[in-house]
């Protein structure tokens, strides 16, 4: 009888039907081995991919400070070349807002000075315009008259820059200080 068996599945297997002892499946060993392995590739991938997420997000926030210091730093060192003289502060002294006097009479007085944690300028009667945007915030800034007797007017600048982070997240947050000096010409 055993000889008849296999001669049958050998007629079977010529026939092209399968062997039914060899359509048995998974076990449940090999499916919860595979569900593991994916598991784990897939936890490694999402944590790669939260990893360059949150790189991407802190270096916008560090770009985004940069060119706003910069900015900033530029747009207030040109006015001061550009200027005639300094109304504020006097000389050897420091202060939170910069007060220049310029050429073209409808922007006398310029000045530079912070409110809501933005720095404005103000030319002449016209209203302030912010130099930064909300997403910025301004520590400190001060100005600092090096100027000496007989000389044309030094202004020293320090800004001190934070990215805006209502929420406290690590990626978010970024300071830096800024620092020029521009003499008048």
């Amino acid at each position: 009888m055993v000889s008849q068996i296999s001669q049958n599945s050998q007629k079977e297997q010529c026939l092209g039907r399968p062997d039914p002892q060899s359509e048995r499946g998974f076990t449940l060993v090999e499916v919860l081995l595979y569900l593991a392995i994916s598991s784990i590739i897939l936890g490694i991938i999402s944590f790669f991919v939260f990893m360059m997420l949150e790189t991407r997000v802190k270096n916008q926030t560090i770009l985004e400070v940069e060119q706003q210091g910069l900015f900033v730093m530029q747009t207030i060192s040109r006015t001061i070349r550009n200027a005639e003289s300094i109304n504020s502060p006097s000389v050897g002294a420091s202060a939170d807002s910069l007060s220049l006097s310029v050429f073209d009479a409808l922007d006398n007085p310029t000045i530079f000075d912070v409110a809501g944690g933005s720095i404005r300028v103000k030319e002449g009667v016209a209203v302030p315009i912010a130099l930064t945007s909300p997403r910025v915030v301004i520590n400190n800034l001060t100005f600092y008259n090096l100027s000496r007797p007989g000389t044309p007017g030094v202004i020293r600048i320090m800004l001190n820059l934070r990215s805006y982070n209502p929420n406290g997240k690590n990626e978010y947050e970024f300071v830096k200080i800024f620092t020029a000096s521009a003499s008048l010409r």
